[in-house]
């Protein structure tokens, strides 16, 4: 029985090796297959490469609008800062002044021996003349006392001040960090588009339009492409501020940047009324309220007009459908269509 069972047991053992084996090859036959059906992504076509960038350079607008407003608001938290340290470098001269002259009462009181009054007006050789110094050493006295005191009070509330004023401007700077971190995030985006349409056909770049490329160049269909003779404004400030953004044509589009040589959406329409004489908000959100909001049927040279539903984008209206804007890092600023992005909003700030 033994000598029977051995060779069936070798079977066995074989028959589990070739089923081993041939699991294994149909494995590896079937990775092979799935491995050569496995393509990489198909290389997206033109028009999913402008809906990429398109979003791409909205959130960075987005983002880039959200840091303007946390910088100014820092700027301003580091000047009141700066107001408050002199505010408190003069209290404490005042305080100064104060303490040295309670010392030269001590000091007068030191040398007089500290006599009680009543002994040195028996011993004095004019007693009406010590009367009346005595009295205003005494109101003196009362009037430095309060002096100091007072001194010291507002010394106090300035360093609560000054110590909230450097809460909130850490908070602003770590908050201006947070967004310059998400920016830097949105450019390496926009910088992995830029290498996608530069593996597109000139054809394919040529029929993006405004897409990013070599139509956003100052050579090839410039920034005053389609530019007519401009509307007349309604009001001289207006058109000066017109005026300024026709004479700032071609300049590039630069994050953060107010002129006058770059600018970005909101930081033109700031610089143009500011040569126009009017001070603008920073922040495309904040610009909109501005002014006298205006409908889209109103619109005159020199309106401020909105874009996108955050209130992201703006332009400067120079009549006739058209505006001048800084539109993003790859065109430079340029008269566009108004219909040309999804309209906000428009404000009428003169």
């Amino acid at each position: 029985m033994g000598t029977h069972r051995r060779p069936r047991q070798r079977a066995t053992g074989a028959g589990r090796a070739r089923t081993a084996a041939t699991i294994t090859l149909a494995g590896a036959a079937t990775a092979t297959g799935l491995g050569g059906t496995v393509h990489a992504d198909p290389q997206p076509t033109a028009a999913q490469v402008r809906t990429k960038v398109d979003a791409l350079y909205r959130q960075a607008e987005a983002a880039t609008e959200k840091y303007n407003g946390a910088k100014e608001k820092a700027d301003a938290a580091e000047e009141r800062l700066e107001e408050l340290r002199d505010q408190a470098a003069r209290k404490e001269d005042r305080l100064n002044s104060a303490r040295e002259a309670l010392g030269a009462v001590a000091a007068a009181q030191y040398r007089s021996g500290g006599l009680d009054p009543a002994v040195q007006l028996a011993l004095s050789s004019d007693p009406d003349r010590y009367l009346d110094g005595a009295a205003f050493a005494e109101r003196a006295g009362s009037r430095q006392t309060a002096a100091v005191g007072r001194v010291r009070k507002e010394l106090r509330d300035i360093e609560r001040l000054r110590g909230a004023a450097r809460v909130e401007v850490a908070s602003l700077t770590s908050r201006r960090a947070e967004l310059k971190r998400h920016r830097e995030t949105v450019t390496g985006k926009l910088e992995a588009a830029r290498r996608l349409l530069s593996g597109l056909t000139a054809e394919e770049r040529a029929g993006l339009g405004d897409a990013p490329g070599p139509r956003a160049s100052r050579t090839a269909a410039g920034p005053r492409d389609g530019l007519t003779a401009p509307a007349q404004a309604p009001n001289s400030r207006a058109a000066a501020a017109v005026a300024y953004a026709y004479q700032k044509l071609g300049s590039p589009y630069v994050w953060g940047a107010t002129g006058p040589d770059a600018f970005d959406c909101s930081g033109l329409t700031q610089a143009a009324y500011r040569a126009a004489g009017v001070s603008l908000p920073r922040t495309t959100y904040a610009q909109i309220d501005a002014g006298r909001r205006v409908a889209r049927s109103e619109l005159a040279p020199g309106d401020l007009v909105f874009f996108y539903s955050g209130i992201s984008h703006v332009g400067i209206y120079v009549g006739k459908g058209q505006m001048i804007h800084a539109p993003n890092p790859s065109a430079p600023v340029r008269v566009a269509p108004v219909d040309q992005m999804p309209f906000a909003g428009a404000a009428r700030v003169v």
